[in-house]
């Protein structure tokens, strides 16, 4: 398989130091948070190209583990993104000072699973798992287009163009005269687009390079560029 155009950023600033007595500690999970790089596209052994988004792989920490006797559920607590330390508020200093990690991570996540044990606290998330060809889910939030009338949010064919008319790109009419009085629920009206949480299910892992910091997808996936991207295993393959 030929690469092409993937270009992952290996500044000083965009990259995650972990201790080393911190790497010798893995967890085998079915979810992991990472950055979306962008798009590109890779060439297989025919020629022919593949659309591929570029996923760039940074350090995911158990930070608390949940259980049913405290919690009432059972649960992983996963850090990650690093930020420098001036910018971390101090109740999350503390957090993170009670679990023994020295990195300043800024977003927290949870994954309910079974069997969890407060030994795994500190633990890297393994990427054993994620191997080529694998189906995977990837959960994010779609790009935010701002407030949009009903012909781009909702694709409404709109009024005449020419003659005269005043009805151009308006929704029309919604109301129902005196019975019943109002406008009902779920009306397609303008508002605010995008910001939403999405998941394309079923993507194909192309590539997985733990060298280079990257992970390939085929397909692409909401978000712009360095937004968070929840990789699991798909729920339906």
């Amino acid at each position: 398989m030929v690469e092409k155009n993937i270009k992952v950023s290996t500044k000083a600033e965009d990259t995650v130091s972990i201790p080393s007595h911190e790497q010798t500690k893995s967890l085998d999970l079915p979810v992991f948070y990472g950055m979306k790089a962008g798009m590109t596209r890779i060439f297989d052994e025919n020629g022919n190209h593949i659309p591929v988004t570029v996923i760039k792989l940074i350090p995911n920490i158990v930070s608390q583990v949940k259980t049913v006797a405290k919690d009432g559920y059972e649960a992983y607590q996963i850090a990650y993104y690093e930020k420098k330390e001036k910018l971390i508020s101090a109740p999350k200093k503390g957090h993170l000072k009670k679990a023994n990690i020295p990195n300043s991570f800024y977003k927290f996540a949870e994954i309910k699973t079974v069997n969890v044990d407060d030994k795994n606290i500190g633990c890297e998330i393994s990427l054993e798992t994620f191997k080529p060809d694998l189906y995977v889910d990837a959960t994010s939030n779609s790009k935010g287009k701002g407030f949009q009338g009903v012909v781009k949010k909702f694709h409404f064919a709109g009024g005449p163009a020419t003659h005269g008319s005043t009805f151009h790109r308006a929704p029309g009419s919604i109301g129902n005269r005196a019975t019943p009085a109002r406008v009902y629920k779920n009306k397609k009206l303008p508002g605010h687009l995008g910001c939403e949480k999405k998941t394309m299910q079923n993507l194909k892992v192309v590539e997985v390079n733990k060298e280079k910091g990257y992970m390939l997808i085929r397909g692409s996936i909401p978000g712009g560029k360095n937004s968070f991207v929840k990789i699991s295993k798909s729920v339906k393959k």
